[in-house]
């Protein structure tokens, strides 16, 4: 799973599927890539956690027989490349490719643009042409292996010294309760307003460097949104940390089990 840029979209051409994950009235308003198929953010998450997956699964993801269908009505197979892309610096987007993953995809597949629909804009090409694809079969099971893990795998994350467990959410959301020992890290501070792309190599690793989030650790994401842990984990895999996983339970099913929450600014 990588993040590229506008010159790798135009080099691949056709090998690579470029998916839209913006409302069909953006799509088709709008404008979008050339050759681009339209695949709205609601289509592939539950409403909330109570319909969210299926047996087995977690989190809020939407069952492996919806998101086949989704994916199948795009014309999207698990053996294709794909290129996902929104208007709101990657972090919709990357809720697609953390979803495609989870259910089979192989990850060396996935990739995120860096930018988006407007940085995309001011300098290549779009079309408002809609593209009608043929219909797929897009095999889904659910990853029990995966990344995402359950409450009990976040919670021993915080009591092992080779592991950092990080809170993707804003300041004041962190300050209001957060995991015991979690360290903050808002996704929009990986990305450049200028760009609407993921900052520099550089500055991204200074900023983890920082805030302990190490690539020789076992890093355990969480959020009340599962599209911000899907930009940060997508970002890290970029970065080639390897010993990834997210918790997508809310913080009140958090303390439904019996487990404490710390407030205030903690180590952040």
């Amino acid at each position: 799973m990588d993040i590229v840029g506008a010159d790798w979209v135009e080099t691949e051409g056709e090998a690579v599927r470029r998916v839209d994950v913006r409302d069909a009235w953006e799509y088709d308003g709008i404008g979008h890539l050339p050759d681009a198929v339209n695949v709205p953010f609601d289509s592939y998450r539950a409403d909330d956690h109570a319909s969210a997956g299926g047996a087995g699964e977690a989190g809020m993801l939407p069952g492996a027989e919806t998101f086949a269908e989704v994916m199948g009505a795009a014309g999207v197979t698990r053996e294709d490349d794909v290129l996902a892309y929104d208007d709101t610096h990657g972090v919709f987007a990357a809720r697609l490719l953390v979803t495609c993953e989870l259910y089979g995809h192989d990850p060396e597949r996935l990739h995120l643009l860096d930018g988006d629909y407007s940085a995309w804009a001011r300098e290549h090409a779009v079309s408002q042409e809609a593209v009608d694809p043929d219909p797929a079969t897009y095999e889904a099971a659910f990853d029990a292996e995966g990344p995402l893990v359950d409450a009990d795998a976040a919670a021993a994350a915080l009591d092992d010294p080779d592991s950092v467990v990080v809170d993707t959410r804003e300041q004041w959301e962190y300050e209001e309760g957060h995991l015991p020992g979690a360290v903050r890290l808002d996704w929009q501070e990986l990305v450049d307003d200028d760009t609407r792309g993921v900052r520099p190599e550089a500055d991204l690793r200074a900023l983890l460097d920082e805030r302990g989030i190490s690539p020789e650790k076992r890093v355990v994401l969480y959020c009340n949104t599962a599209r911000r842990i899907s930009h940060t984990y997508v970002v890290l895999r970029h970065l080639g940390y390897e010993d990834l996983a997210f918790y997508e339970g809310s913080l009140t099913e958090w303390e439904e089990e019996g487990r404490e929450l710390a407030s205030g600014d903690g180590e952040d």
